[in-house]
């Protein structure tokens, strides 16, 4: 019997061995005293919200996507021509001009260029500039923090195929953006211009519907048309406090009438007034308008592009729902049944538009209230009710897209600590931030009471529309050549099409920067300096932990000191460093003596996916002397996981504590196994390999192996893996005597009894005496404003203030 345990147990520990070996990585280089890349875990499985979703839940999540996503576009008929002919029309043609203008933007960039393509670079199911990003980061090195490591690449939802050999153009591109700061920072630029702009989209689009809906009751005066918008942008952002999956289903069935409503209006108006407007399908049209109106052709197009607003939402929305949830594309052998944008919204919105045209064409002077005008007397308190409902549900799609954006960004350490709430038990990309929520009703209120008419509004609203488009076109040109290795004729193709379309939009908008268009760059301006000043410190702190990280040494001779007491319990000290132990436990020792019998340095890393298993979140090393019980953890955490309560946490974190010391004996004790039995095969530490013993323990030291052999570490969650990946011999593994592992479980958890206590240093950071005038600024009172007026650490971590105990430092950056 025992021969055969040993024998088991030898196979799986050869094979765990050879699969270590085979990595490309040099295992000497990675023994670092500050390194935890052998203990990366492998899994073959992946976990995100893009794939393995069930046709129930897609098609109810299409449901939702109606109520939350399409509303900003479904509502655009109430003002589109309204904006355009601002001075009214001149010429009857002038209608099929536009109306071939507006078929045709909404044909090439919602649904040619965001549901067919954009959709598909997504994070793991999230969308947005910060998820192209991230995208982005995982396949080269763009990151200021320089917190990676090779063994992040064997997170299952991280793992990606990178550039080879065999494409040269991939590999040629990744280079210049690794070794070029100049192109890290235009990049990181885009990306919270994107996420800026979209912000501000945030901010105009409810002040544009809502106050477009309303104009149906102007007969009341502006007053109070102003007046009731204002109350209902409070109730609507009052409600996001109840969560996407809630507001939704709410809205949902509204916007399915409101479609209903458009669609049906339209073909009435058609069948009254003449099916001729659908010659506007040729688009001649559009160049004999440009022919004779010239350059105010060109200023129309600011009210012109202002049908395809709320299309960034799609993609940003993205993380609440999914790819097939907004394309609707069912997966049968015809593919058919496009139930979102594709059969609904795209053919009620034709509708809508052509049927405007057709009533425009004999109404000509009723173009600054088209829609109203063109609703038929006996439906018209009807649909004033849908609209106005209609125009609440279009603000929520760029509300939902801001709250996953910052959720975001906030895990790269690009956006101050706020609070996320995940609303959603089913579908984790959910989110809800109410500092995020209230800041855009305010914002939205002033607007209102500011610009007071959609005109005012539309000439600020196309400038954010557009600049987040050309961003993304930017963005996806560079992903298809870097991750997709698309055809590069097809880039070109790509690139030039929708990027001429965009920038002569941009161009048009532009023109009425005056006139409120400086209103979104305003907002953009300000928000991208909040995010770039929290991320340099951020960056700069990171660095400063990382240059000035306590040594091993250090360790030794503090916690060898008598005046050092150890103390019952477990403490777990907190820090953003992952490489190393931070300079604050220097500072902690020398203002409080004591120290916990058990003390595990907790380093909180977040990555650019969605979420991570569970069985990867942690991973754990013992720092020498083993006798000092002093261990090293990270915890790997996903922009759309969340830590969870402090018990919570506690268990999962002392539970893979466990598990670490289990695995750390066994593979050790059978290594010695293997070297005191004669005939057996290869081992897995060589014989030149010194391993300590103790009669009470036996864990692996890192720091005492030579250069050129090191021991096959693994993290528990790895270990697990492979202990039940072989049936056959699980049950011989467990049967192997592990000397002392159960002495030292059970020590953890009598301190895990006698109490959790959370150590969190306090750090103030400052410029340096010889920083120049701007650092001085950036750090000293733009941070410090900042860091002031946001969350604290513990806040954000929910730790009780009964188990906190804080230590205050300074780092001069």
């Amino acid at each position: 019997m025992e021969e055969t345990n040993l024998d088991g147990v030898e196979n799986m520990v050869t094979e765990n061995h050879k699969t270590l070996k085979d990595k490309k990585h040099s295992w000497g280089k990675l023994r670092r005293v500050d390194s935890l890349n052998l203990e990366a875990g492998r899994l073959s499985f992946s976990h995100s919200h893009q794939s393995n979703v069930d046709w129930k839940l897609t098609l109810r999540l299409a449901l939702q996507s109606l109520g939350v996503v399409y509303g900003d576009i479904g509502t655009s008929p109430l003002y589109v021509f309204a904006s355009t002919f601002t001075d009214g029309i001149k010429h009857n043609e002038d209608i099929f001009g536009v109306l071939s203008l507006i078929i045709y933007t909404i044909i090439l960039i919602p649904l040619i260029k965001y549901v067919f393509i954009v959709l598909w670079a997504n994070d793991h199911g999230d969308g947005g500039t910060f998820a192209m990003y991230s995208l982005i980061s995982k396949h080269a090195r763009v990151s200021f923090i320089p917190n990676d490591e090779p063994g992040d690449q064997e997170l299952s939802n991280y793992k990606l195929e990178r550039p080879n050999s065999t494409s040269k153009r991939a590999s040629k591109i990744k280079h210049k953006l690794e070794n070029s700061k100049n192109w890290k920072i235009v990049l990181f630029l885009f990306t919270i211009l994107g996420t800026s702009m979209l912000i501000g989209d945030g901010v105009l689009t409810p002040c544009i519907s809502v106050l477009s809906a309303v104009s149906g009751i102007k007969s009341l005066g502006q007053e109070a048309v102003v007046g009731v918008s204002v109350a209902i942008l409070v109730i609507l952002f009052y409600v996001q406090r109840f969560g996407t999956d809630k507001v939704g289903y709410t809205f949902a069935p509204i916007v399915c009438v409101w479609f209903s409503f458009i669609a049906g209006i339209g073909l009435y108006n058609l069948n009254a007034y003449g099916w001729g407007v659908l010659r506007a399908f040729n688009p001649f049209y559009v160049v004999r308008y440009f022919s004779r109106n010239g350059m105010k052709a060109w200023i129309s197009l600011g009210g012109v592009v202002l049908c395809i607003t709320g299309t960034e939402a799609m993609f940003a929305d993205l993380g609440h729902f999914n790819v097939r949830a907004i394309q609707a594309k069912l997966p049968n052998k015809w593919k058919i049944s496009q139930i979102s944008f594709s059969g609904i919204v795209l053919p009620s919105l034709l509708m809508a538009y052509s049927g405007q045209a057709a009533y425009l064409t004999k109404f000509p002077k009723h173009v600054n209230d088209t829609f109203y005008k063109s609703v038929p007397d006996a439906i018209y308190w009807p649909t004033f009710v849908v609209a106005v409902s209609a125009a609440i549900i279009a603000s929520q799609a760029l509300i939902s897209g801001a709250f996953s954006i910052v959720s975001q960004s906030l895990s790269l350490g690009c956006f101050p600590r706020v609070k996320v709430v995940h609303t959603s038990a089913e579908y984790e990309g959910q989110v809800y931030i109410p500092e995020i929520n209230y800041t855009l009703m305010i914002a939205c209120v002033v607007v209102v009471i500011g610009f007071k008419t959609t005109t005012n509004i539309g000439n600020a609203y196309g400038i954010a529309v557009v600049a987040v488009m050309i961003i993304t076109t930017c963005m996806l040109a560079l992903i298809m050549l870097l991750i997709w290795k698309t055809n590069i004729f097809l880039v070109v193709v790509f690139f030039l099409v929708f990027i001429c379309i965009e920038m002569v939009y941009f161009s048009s908008v532009l023109y009425k920067f005056v006139q409120g268009g400086y209103l979104p760059l305003a907002l953009a301006f300000v928000l991208m300096i909040v995010m770039g000043v929290w991320h340099y410190v951020h960056k700069e702190r990171y660095m400063f932990e990382l240059n000035n990280k306590v040594s091993p040494e250090t360790i030794r001779e503090l916690v060898s000191k008598p005046e050092i007491n150890r103390i019952p319990g477990i403490g777990l000290l907190y820090s953003e460093l992952v490489q190393g132990i931070p300079p604050i436990f220097t500072n902690f020792l020398a203002n409080i003596p004591s120290l916990h019998e058990v003390i595990v340095f907790v380093s909180i890393k977040s990555f650019p996916v969605s979420k991570i298993a569970m069985e990867e979140r942690f991973l754990f090393r013992q720092v020498e002397p083993k006798d000092f019980r002093i261990f090293r953890c990270i915890t790997r955490l996903g922009y759309n996981d969340e830590i969870g309560e402090p018990h919570e946490f506690e268990k999962q974190l002392l539970h893979h504590l466990k598990e670490f010391i289990r695995i750390e004996h066994f593979i050790l004790e059978t290594s010695t196994i293997q070297q005191d039995t004669p005939g057996s095969p290869e081992m897995v530490i060589k014989d030149n390999i010194e391993v300590r013993r103790s009669t009470s323990s036996a864990v692996f030291v890192e720091e005492s192996l030579p250069q050129g052999n090191i021991h096959p570490r693994i993290s528990s969650a790895s270990s697990n893996n492979a202990i039940k990946s072989s049936n056959d011999i699980s049950s011989t593994i467990i049967s192997v005597p592990i000397q002392g592992v159960e002495e030292e479980i059970e020590f953890i958890q009598k301190q895990m009894d006698n109490g959790v206590v959370y150590l969190l240093g306090e750090v103030d950071v400052a410029a340096a005496p010889n920083s120049s005038l701007f650092k001085r600024v950036v750090v000293n009172h733009a941070y410090g404003f900042l860091r002031k007026n946001f969350r604290q650490m513990e806040k954000v971590i929910k730790i009780p203030t009964s188990k906190l105990i804080k230590v205050g430092m300074t780092y001069e950056l």
